[in-house]
């Protein structure tokens, strides 16, 4: 028996070694070379980003994509994970075409980088795990010769994860349709119409239609488009020797906008309409220039400034303006730091909300009042600026009354201003704010710029227009009183922010920044007293407690959700597309509401227009179905659907006569303007009773 079990290990070692050396770089990697890199450190219960980044030798020489077009070969990967680790599906960048004698391929030129995302499960011991390896095999060519290319990989840390990451195509939020006619493909992409799509190529992921069927990748694609709708269609090639075969369920791939821009797709077969429309050429004839968007960005951050939402703050903009009555240059260099802080705060916020949608998050504007760390630091501040109004203490180097200007306290009102207006869309800015989300980066970019100078503009007119600074009253002793009835708005904000808190944590949460504003407020007092035995070293100890309060509430607990109470007299059903597929199918019209509780114009619009005893007796009357979609806390489902509606947030309404497609109605409600709507159903032939 011992005999046995010798002779088996033998030929087991014996074995091994020839299973590793099928694993051995045959060709390697010295026309393109590549190397594995990781995103950090991996974390149990979160995804983990790998790379594989390409590195030609010289220009002439390209790798593909996963789908290489008439030739070539796609990439062939193996990775060695631990045990339960997931890897997705490989992520590439938009790709380019190369055409040959007829034939076109999927290339990429330059450096590029295949991102993997691996599922790391809950409770993995990762400070035990083995590197991760792996296998990849591929091919370099240039215009004349092709050759093989493989390397044995080791995962190692570093790398632009941020440009890559970047590169890669993001995916559609919604569904296209494709269908097969005779030897055409047409796909339909639901895009809006506000989009700038550029220079327009379907590149086909899928290459097997069935029955043979095939894209004809060199063949010329044309181009359709109507409203939110762009149509391609391919034409396809039929293969000799195939079995008669379905068409596939779902099909996938990418679009491109040319300049290395592009969505992922992924179609299922449906009806796609739109048989007799002209053709466009590249599909940015029908499309509103980047100029009219940032316009619309402009005017809608112009009346960002009367919408309800802002009334908060309002007492920071009148201290504003009063200080304003000081010399011509003060008010220049306080309008300008104003002016500054907006449209930085707005430039970084619209820089986040792209880059997280890039990433693939579902997320909006106001997105940040999602975040309970986010609202309860809002919440200290609001604290803390009351307590100033009040004479609890000063901030070092910002003269409220009289005095000398200054830059820094107009920069960070300015910040505030922006960062509290963002729970508001107004008119102009659901069109610039929702093209923003799918046009290229540097164009959302300078459309959430335009909509932060269009905030702060009347302010930056103010401080270079002299006559109209000459009607404001002159500074004096009246500051202080007035500073000190101030702190009335401000404690109305620290109310609101505090419901919105007690309406997204739990009681813990809501008891830990309870015993942290206690402190906050007696380390305030005790800098007002420093300041007034006139003591130094003020910044330094404003900045340890700033300091202090972030860290602090950095550490607390993500809270426990509560189960939404609310009622209404509408009595809505939860919003989801299955219940709104549903409502349509009844034949009643159907009214659908996005909201949070963090929406300053949601919560107007509702007392005025929709919880009403009139609008409920012309709901009633006229059979309407309600939907409510609840945004105060995250929602994938119901980001997805605001972007399908071009919307950057809430407020949102969606009319639905029987029969008919969504109308969108205003952003701000009058009284009468719901029970009026209603009532047309009722005298409509078409309205089902």
């Amino acid at each position: 028996m011992r005999a046995f079990w010798l002779a088996f290990l033998i030929a087991l070692a014996c074995f091994v070694p020839s299973t590793l050396s099928a694993r051995e770089a045959r060709f390697g990697g010295g026309n393109i070379a590549v190397e594995l890199r990781a995103d950090g450190e991996p974390v149990a219960g979160e995804t983990w980003m790998l790379a594989l980044h390409f590195t030609p030798s010289s220009a002439e020489w390209h790798g593909y994509w996963s789908n290489p077009g008439d030739a070539g070969q796609g990439m062939s990967l193996e990775l060695d994970l631990p045990q339960g680790w997931q890897a997705g599906e490989p992520l590439y960048p938009v790709p380019q075409v190369l055409t040959i004698s007829g034939l076109m391929n999927h290339i990429y030129e330059g450096d590029y980088a295949v991102l993997v995302p691996v599922e790391v499960p809950q409770g993995a011991d990762v400070a035990a795990a083995p590197p991760v390896t792996g296998f990849v095999s591929y091919l370099a060519c240039t215009d004349r010769i092709c050759v093989p290319q493989d390397a044995v990989l080791r995962a190692r840390t570093g790398g632009d994860f941020r440009q890559w990451q970047a590169a890669v195509a993001p995916l559609l939020d919604r569904d296209a349709v494709y269908e097969v006619s005779g030897d055409r493909l047409r796909v339909g992409v639901p895009l809006p119409a506000e989009l700038d799509v550029g220079d327009l190529h379907l590149f086909m992921k899928t290459a097997d239609f069935g029955s043979g069927l095939a894209p004809d990748y060199a063949a010329v694609q044309t181009f359709i488009r109507e409203g939110d709708l762009l149509v391609v269609e391919l034409p396809l090639k039929r293969r000799p020797g195939f079995d008669a075969a379905p068409l596939p369920e779902r099909i996938e791939g990418i679009l491109s906008f040319g300049k290395g821009q592009g969505l992922r797709f992924g179609a299922v077969q449906g009806d796609v309409p739109l048989e007799g429309v002209k053709p466009i050429s590249g599909g940015g004839a029908q499309v509103p220039a980047l100029w009219v968007l940032l316009l619309a960005a402009l005017g809608g951050g112009l009346l960002l400034n009367i919408m309800p939402c802002v009334f908060p703050i309002l007492s920071l903009k009148a201290l504003a303006l009063a200080k304003a009555g000081g010399d011509e240059m003060s008010a220049r260099r306080d309008a300008l730091a104003y002016t500054a802080g907006v449209v930085l705060a707005c430039a970084g916020l619209g820089a986040a909300i792209l880059a997280l949608r890039s990433a693939g998050e579902q997320v909006g504007w106001a997105f940040q009042l999602q975040e309970p760390r986010v609202v309860g630091a809002l919440f200290l501040l609001a604290v803390a600026i009351t307590a100033n109004f009040l004479g609890l203490f000063q901030v070092p180097g910002m003269a409220i009354a009289g005095g000398r200007a200054s830059m820094r306290g107009s920069f960070g009102t300015g910040l505030l201003a922006a960062f509290v207006a963002t729970p508001c869309t107004g008119p102009f800015m659901a069109l610039a704010l929702g093209a923003a989300l799918v046009l290229r980066p540097v164009e959302g970019f300078a459309i959430f710029t335009a909509l932060g100078a269009g905030l702060a503009l009347p302010f930056l007119l103010l401080g270079f227009i002299p006559a109209w600074r000459r009607k404001l009253p002159r500074p004096g002793p009246w500051m202080e009183r007035f500073r000190r009835w101030m702190a009335l708005p401000m404690g109305l904000t620290v109310l609101a922010l505090a419901w919105l808190l007690w309406r997204i944590a739990d009681d813990l949460w809501l008891i830990l920044l309870a015993v942290l504003t206690v402190i906050l407020l007696a380390l305030l007092a005790l800098l007002g007293q420093r300041q007034g035995r006139g003591l130094g070293g003020g910044k330094i100890f404003f900045a340890c407690i700033v300091g202090l309060a972030i860290f602090a509430i950095s550490l607390f607990p993500q809270p426990q959700p509560r189960a939404s109470t609310e009622d209404s007299l509408l009595a809505p059903r939860p919003f989801s597309e299955t219940a709104l597929a549903e409502a349509r199918t009844s034949g009643k019209p159907v009214f659908v509401w996005f909201t949070a509780d963090w929406c300053v114009t949601c919560k107007v619009n509702e007392s005025v227009a929709i919880e009403r005893e009139q609008t409920r007796r012309a709901f009633e009357e006229a059979g309407v179905i309600t939907l409510r979609g609840d945004w105060t806390r995250r929602d994938e489902e119901i980001a997805s659907f605001l972007a399908q509606q071009g919307a950057a947030g809430v407020p949102l309404y969606l009319w639905y006569s029987p029969g008919a497609e969504a109308e969108q109605l205003p952003q701000v409600l009058t009284p009468d303007l719901l029970a009026d709507r209603a009532r047309e159903e009722t005298d409509s032939p078409l309205s089902a009773r």
